[in-house]
């Protein structure tokens, strides 16, 4: 089976056709007509590959084949990084936040109990709740999210108007919203939007991410002029910052 769509003039062609391959999963492929190469994407699960005009599945498969270590190598490492964005909720969770600890614990009641006080977000859950399901995971987050947007919205738009006026920048507004792909972002409008997942930051982070959103605001790109204010703005450390964060994840 073949479906064809058009998007912005370019004729896409997605085939059904999938290869199995013990070692790295399922091949799935994807033909492009403006393509000029074949092109591989790694996923934790198999690869996609997209081919152009004038190549085949076999010719993919020998492409691949000539690279398979490599594939394999860069595919273990996604699916370690997944691992480690995975931030599991259970009796032995102690989760620092910018503004309070997250503790779990079993206890004898019915439902699920969240309660923020004095530092400490407790959660209790009912014993013998499996705390490995996906539905539980998502029923302990939505309660943490709930804490860590009221506290984003208490906290960060104030801190975004204090390193503004303490460097210059001018901005319209902060949004407090609920990404899990991006820490933060800026507008042509200078409209600043923050992820609440901000707050599972340290609190240097969480300024470089601010200070970072406030330097778009003067350069939309990351050229080089972008990159001498953020380089201003943090005495020199925008390098050593920008590869600390990427140590921290948004929990998946």
């Amino acid at each position: 089976m073949y479906l064809c769509a058009v998007q912005q003039n370019i004729l896409f062609v997605f085939s059904d056709i999938m290869h199995s391959d013990a070692q790295l999963g399922t091949i799935e492929f994807v033909r492009n007509e403006r393509s000029k190469h074949i092109r591989v994407r790694i996923l934790s699960s198999g690869l996609k590959v997209t081919l152009p005009s004038n190549a085949t599945e076999k010719e993919a498969l020998k492409f691949i084949d000539s690279i398979r270590e490599k594939l394999i190598q860069k595919q273990e490492k996604l699916e370690k990084g997944l691992q480690n964005r995975n931030i599991i909720i259970d009796e032995n969770t102690r989760l620092q936040t910018l503004t309070f600890v997250v503790e779990a614990k079993p206890v004898s009641r019915k439902n699920i109990y969240f309660g923020l006080k004095n530092s400490t977000l407790n959660i209790e859950f009912p014993i013998g709740t499996d705390c490995s399901t996906i539905e539980s995971q998502q029923f302990f987050w939505n309660g943490i999210n709930y804490f860590l947007q009221k506290e984003a919205k208490r906290l960060l738009p104030d801190r975004t108007k204090q390193l503004s006026q303490k460097f210059g920048f001018v901005f319209t507004k902060v949004k407090i919203q609920s990404s899990k792909t991006r820490w933060g972002s800026c507008s042509r409008e200078k409209s600043i939007n923050l992820s609440f997942y901000l707050m599972l930051l340290p609190a240097h982070l969480i300024d470089y991410v601010i200070l970072h959103e406030l330097c778009h605001t003067r350069e939309m790109n990351h050229g080089d002029k972008f990159w001498q204010w953020l380089d201003k703005v943090t005495d020199g450390k925008s390098k050593e910052l920008r590869a600390e964060l990427k140590n921290y994840h948004m929990p998946q």
